[in-house]
């Protein structure tokens, strides 16, 4: 339900937050080829019984034709160190590649065993539904932007009504809604941060949550969420937060940047 986020950090910064995280307890680990960070966090799991690791990673919309999935997914477990990924994901979808012929791709590397688990990432519902008529593979995950200002509400009850777990990527909203009046109130009253009500309140709602941090301190504290709880009326504070704001999902893309790659 808590995994280790590792967007935007690489290094030695980004080997402290993996080690720091499975030292506390974690068991979940989250990458992606467009972070640039695999080999570095294949070092950090070197140490670690790979067991132990639900490990997961993304690959490029760019890569999405049926070759340049399986290259990327092969790439991705050169670098990681390891020989299968607990869940492969389509980082963005590709409005310029068919759907069905990524999971025909995931489909293939399913069966082979590189992968065990298949999944999405900021698929809307139109989206997700398409790539379910056509996956011979369950969809596992859609991993979406979620937090307090951006609930993706339609999204959500897609996903449920279908048995697609529900990720939080930017579970913090990038850290922009700590400043929420809410958030800050209800982190004096329960003493806690206000990271750890904003995990606390997606948890009870039953989205796993990818917190990002480059503080072991931070890593260790983001979960710290389970052995207290939050009141309803808390819980509805948060949800009746009036304020629609996405951080990163804000469904304006530069088709031709490193990320899409889409030749004319």
């Amino acid at each position: 339900m808590v995994g280790v986020g590792t967007w935007d950090i690489g290094g030695e910064t980004v080997q402290e937050s993996v080690r720091a995280g499975l030292d506390a307890g974690y068991a979940h680990v989250d990458t992606a080829e467009g972070y640039k960070n695999e080999a570095e966090i294949g070092e950090a799991l070197a140490d670690y019984d790979r067991e132990d690791v639900f490990l997961t990673s993304k690959v490029l919309p760019k890569h999405l034709d049926y070759e340049s999935v399986i290259e990327a997914c092969e790439a991705s477990l050169d670098r990681l160190g390891t020989d299968y990924l607990d869940l492969y994901l389509v980082h963005w979808p590709n409005p310029a590649t068919s759907i069905r012929e990524t999971m025909n791709a995931m489909a293939t590397l399913h069966d082979q065993g590189k992968i065990r688990n298949v999944g999405v990432s900021n698929f809307s519902a139109y989206q997700l539904g398409a790539a379910q008529h056509v996956a011979d593979v369950p969809i596992a995950v859609n991993q979406i932007e979620y937090h307090p200002w951006n609930t993706q509400d339609q999204v959500v009850e897609f996903c449920r009504d279908t048995d697609t777990v529900v990720e939080a990527a930017a579970p913090l909203g990038r850290t922009e809604v700590f400043g929420d009046d809410v958030i800050q109130d209800l982190a004096e009253q329960y003493d806690k941060s206000p990271a750890q009500i904003i995990l606390k309140w997606a948890v009870e709602n039953d989205v796993v949550v990818l917190p990002k941090s480059s503080s072991p301190e931070h890593v260790r504290q983001n979960l710290a969420l389970f052995d207290w709880e939050l009141d309803a009326a808390d819980r509805e504070r948060i949800d009746a937060i009036e304020r629609e704001q996405a951080v990163y999902d804000t469904g304006v893309n530069d088709w031709d940047d490193d990320t899409y790659g889409i030749s004319q």
